[in-house]
């Protein structure tokens, strides 16, 4: 089906943006450029004051409903949690204009897909689209998923001269392969991180001002778990919720970090010792191969870094390998915890001396106890597909870390930084040896 010449560049199309919480970071790199317009649409009892922020905006035209929007616009983006897509679609879609093309920016496709094709006119086009990071994360060289669902390739290459403003890194990829890789990339590290936080909300402390937890890899599970509980519980839950493969993920998460603490505390016992040598090496050797290394010196206040453990044991059960989506769609907080895990499981040192601490250290059993059961908890709060009860946790967690946000945003940005350009570095240096 041929796309209409209001798609050229000579007669600059209209373009649909949905001005929802957590696109702040369309604000300062926006796509309405080079004489497009933009017209928006959000809940109704926000429209009076969304029109007055932008009265006298150029190009900028707040529509009272989605009826107005979708049947001017040549692109439209429905910005909605994937909870309410369904609804939102089947409300506004058959007004979409006739060969326009539609996105969608949830986090996990199932639902977006369904209402798409269940809701839209043959006559419209569907290349949806998905950042891979948050909105405090520069776009800039992030991953930027395109999905040529239902469209020639004109339309394709119109929605990416729409988001180049952006400067992002485009990935091609199906609706069901988005799935899979966000899952992949995303799914652990976040049950990971919610549970620490509801660990640490639950004994009422603050890792970092105990003087016990210390050290680089600390510092990174602190500030990336601060960072995760100062965003939306949106962002997360759709994909917890919604997408089968990360429920299995979260669910084999929840029994990586309970069989492991069953194991450091058989201690000697029962040949609990050797069971969790074989079980940490094994689950090292499926996911990070032979290329250990050490360069690490005993860590003065070594403990059993429970999570990191789970989380690669979890990877090696359900044959995930994580360097396979790292340089495709990995986020800024997966490249940096993928790169912890590395760190403690490639140094004989930092490994031995984790295991060590889990099997013969009591300082730390109350963290590690409480660790588990929230990761269970969450697994149990995905399980259940309610979205109120996962935010109902999400927020009681989130309340107790408020005030530290701030301090931990500004650390968290300049770790994420280095970590993506050590990952640029590296990726180069890949390319050269490929070339040669």
């Amino acid at each position: 089906m041929p796309v209409r010449p209001a798609l050229s560049k000579s007669s600059p199309p209209s373009v649909s943006l949905a001005w929802e919480p957590w696109a702040e970071c369309t604000q300062n790199t926006s796509p309405v450029q080079d004489g497009r317009k933009s017209m928006s649409a959000t809940y109704r009892r926000k429209y009076e004051a969304l029109k007055e922020e932008y009265t006298g905006v150029p190009g900028v035209t707040v529509c009272p409903d989605g009826h107005s929007v979708a049947r001017s616009s040549d692109f439209i983006m429905y910005s909605v949690e994937a909870e309410f897509i369904d609804r939102v679609v089947a409300q506004y879609g058959p007004s979409t204009k006739l060969n326009a093309v539609v996105a969608g920016q949830t986090s996990v496709k199932a639902p977006e897909k369904a209402a798409f094709e269940k809701y839209l006119p043959q006559d419209v086009h569907i290349v949806s689209c998905h950042s891979l990071h948050g909105p405090s994360v520069s776009p800039v060289g992030q991953p930027l998923v395109l999905i040529q669902h239902r469209a020639p390739p004109e339309a394709l290459r119109f929605v990416e001269n729409i988001l180049r403003s952006f400067r992002s890194r485009y990935v091609y990829l199906s609706y069901d392969e988005h799935d899979l890789v966000t899952a992949n990339t995303q799914a652990v590290t976040h049950a990971a991180f919610l549970s620490m936080g509801t660990a640490w909300a639950s004994v009422k402390s603050y890792p970092w001002e105990q003087g016990l937890y210390v050290g680089g890899i600390e510092t990174a599970k602190v500030n990336i778990t601060l960072r995760i509980y100062s965003n939306a519980w949106h962002v997360y839950a759709g994909l917890a919720i919604l997408n089968p493969s990360a429920k299995i993920q979260i669910d084999q998460f929840a029994d990586s970090a309970t069989e492991l603490f069953k194991l450091m505390l058989q201690g000697t016992a029962e040949g609990g010792q050797q069971r969790l040598r074989e079980r940490v090496e094994w689950a090292r050797q499926i996911v990070f191969g032979d290329d250990a290394e050490d360069r690490s010196t005993p860590p003065n206040n070594a403990n059993s870094h429970l999570s990191l453990l789970a989380m690669v044991d979890c990877w090696a059960h359900l044959k995930i390998q994580p360097f396979h989506h790292l340089a495709l769609a990995a986020t800024p907080i997966f490249r940096l915890f993928l790169g912890v895990a590395e760190h403690l499981f490639l140094s004989p040192t930092l490994l031995d001396s984790a295991i060590r601490s889990g099997l013969y250290d009591t300082w730390h059993r109350r963290d590690d106890l409480e660790f588990v059961i929230a990761a269970r908890q969450w697994s149990q709060c995905v399980s259940f597909g309610s979205f109120e009860l996962y935010r109902r946790r999400f927020e009681e967690t989130r309340v107790f870390f408020e005030g530290r946000f701030e301090e931990a945003g500004v650390l968290g940005s300049e770790m994420i930084k280095a970590i993506m350009e050590s990952e640029r570095e590296r990726e180069a240096r890949e390319r050269n040896i490929q070339d040669k």
